[in-house]
């Protein structure tokens, strides 16, 4: 015998129960776990050092509009702030970081067929007939009391700050193309739809602002080749709920999209407005559940912080002459790159958690020697400036800057090579990165290449060590830190065992 169909009056009662069970069991088993792992001092609520549960620090948090996970941080960090600078193209290692001065002597000759081995290459030079090997034009130096060979010529600003990095020669990728490897860089993985490195921190650690958001990202024009792509998913939050995902701050126009009310709707009329959205939107979460009306609510509350707290950020009247010249020309000139360093400072100084500045145009398959030339005037001096600007506020000790592209480039030429000018292919085997501040051991360097700066002879990194690194840094044990997605517990590092570079460590 066929059942009836139920009611809509049916289907709203069982649905009714079901949350009420849903709720009551979850929030019974929270408790229950909340009270074991407090007995035994750890788990949900312990703090790194911590031999009990403070419930002021707890009522503190919870009254955040970015809270941290409970339990977080695993341990006590060393860094509270990212700011990740991301030279997106490629930049050459071996016109950059990797002085290979033996290159010399191998002008215009073929790379020896056992250096190159069987590595795969780009179809970009794969059907070339000769790889004629080619050395770096630019002045190396060694500088700081590190003694640390940098590409001096490009880099006379980084030059100075030398002793506060911790440089990395050996990092490596499977991904020889950009958009798997920029996937990869930020989110663990060349596959995608994973969060990223940006939304990982503001879903696990928060933010101390509760104005603004606790990821934001900056994406300035540079004159060599702007049109070059970024992929959103690079500040993305994947499967992490999408209230984490970066908020991009625009150089012209409006810092922020849809930011400012329309003519005649005044602040009092917004206010209104969203306590009634909101009321509604509530209404809707408790009868379907669905997380992302919370995530909606949330964002309309901090656009509505964020009209106020934008304009003070951008505004720099109050910065020293002094501060403003350390930077650059640039500084003032929104959509630069020197503009979306002092807003970097600016935005950790309030307690922003992650800024991210993605800097296009370092893909140099020709003319590199002009147009990475080109890319360092943009971006070296305020690079320098950002870290003697954190270090003179007492605020490179807690605040972790970072470095680095998707992956390097080959010591042979692409396409004809001559004294003046050359181009580099696409080369994932190993690149450079660096960290300064934030726990980090400043005038260290990590691994080391062969002759050629084309195959890792000592202490391969991968990028995912790289980031375990980092979230080590930030108080956070990357093992532990996982995201139940499609019944796997995700992680930012992946499934592949990776380990903490403890020679960086201060």
């Amino acid at each position: 015998m066929d059942h009836p169909l139920p009611s809509g009056q049916d289907l709203q009662l069982q649905a009714c129960r079901r949350a009420f069970l849903r709720r009551s069991g979850v929030g019974a088993g929270a408790a229950a776990l909340a009270l074991l792992e407090s007995r035994r001092g750890g788990g949900l609520f312990a703090q790194a050092g911590a031999a009990a549960i403070d419930p002021a620090a707890v009522r503190s948090a919870a009254a955040r509009v970015h809270p941290p996970l409970p339990g977080l941080p695993h341990h006590a960090p060393r860094a509270r702030s990212v700011i990740y600078i991301h030279p997106n193209g490629g930049p050459s290692q071996i016109d950059l970081w990797d002085h290979k001065p033996k290159l010399k002597e191998y002008f215009d000759k073929d790379l020896p067929p056992s250096v190159r081995g069987d590595q795969r290459l780009s179809t970009m030079t794969s059907g070339q007939q000769r790889f004629p090997v080619a050395p770096s034009k630019f002045k190396f130096e060694q500088r700081g009391a590190c003694g640390r060979w940098i590409n001096a010529e490009l880099l006379p600003h980084t030059a100075g700050i030398v002793d506060d990095l911790a440089l990395v020669k050996s990092v490596f990728t499977n991904a020889i193309n950009h958009d798997p490897a920029c996937t990869y860089v930020m989110t663990g993985s060349e596959v995608p739809g994973k969060g990223s490195l940006g939304s990982w921190l503001a879903y696990g650690l928060g933010s101390e602002n509760d104005d603004l958001p606790a990821f934001v990202v900056f994406t300035p024009q540079p004159d060599i080749n702007p049109s070059q792509a970024l992929f959103t998913r690079m500040w993305s939050s994947g499967f992490l709920p999408t209230r984490f995902t970066g908020v991009a701050m625009r150089g012209s126009g409006d810092p922020v999209l849809y930011l400012p009310n329309p003519d005649g709707v005044t602040r009092a009329d917004r206010r209104v407005m969203l306590d009634a959205l909101s009321t509604l939107n509530a209404r809707g979460h408790d009868r379907f559940h669905d997380p992302e009306t919370q995530t909606r609510i949330a964002q309309y509350e901090m656009a509505f912080r964020m009209q106020a707290s934008v304009p003070d950020l951008v505004d720099l009247s109050g910065e020293t002459a002094q501060t403003l010249a350390m930077y650059g020309d640039d500084v003032t000139k929104p959509g630069s790159f020197t503009h979306s360093l002092i807003l970097a400072r600016r935005l950790v100084e309030r307690g922003v958690r992650v800024v991210q500045i993605l800097h296009r145009g370092w893909d140099h398959h020709g003319n590199l020697p002009n147009d990475l030339k080109a890319q360092c005037l943009d971006t070296d001096q305020a690079t320098a400036a950002l870290v003697k600007d954190l270090k003179a506020r007492g605020m490179l000790d807690d605040t972790l800057v970072v470095w680095g592209g998707e992956f390097g480039r080959t010591v042979y030429s692409q396409g004809t090579l001559n004294a003046d000018t050359y181009g580099r292919d696409h080369h994932p085997r190993n690149f450079c990165m660096w960290m300064a501040g934030g726990g980090t051991k400043g005038g260290t360097v990590l691994g080391e290449t062969d002759d050629f700066s084309y195959n890792i002879v000592e202490n391969p990194v991968d990028v995912n060590s790289f980031n375990a690194t980092l979230l080590h840094l930030m108080g956070i044990d990357h093992e532990r830190f996982t995201f139940k997605f499609q019944g796997l517990d995700q992680r930012l590092t992946g499934v592949e065992e990776q380990h903490v570079l403890k020679s960086l460590l201060a």
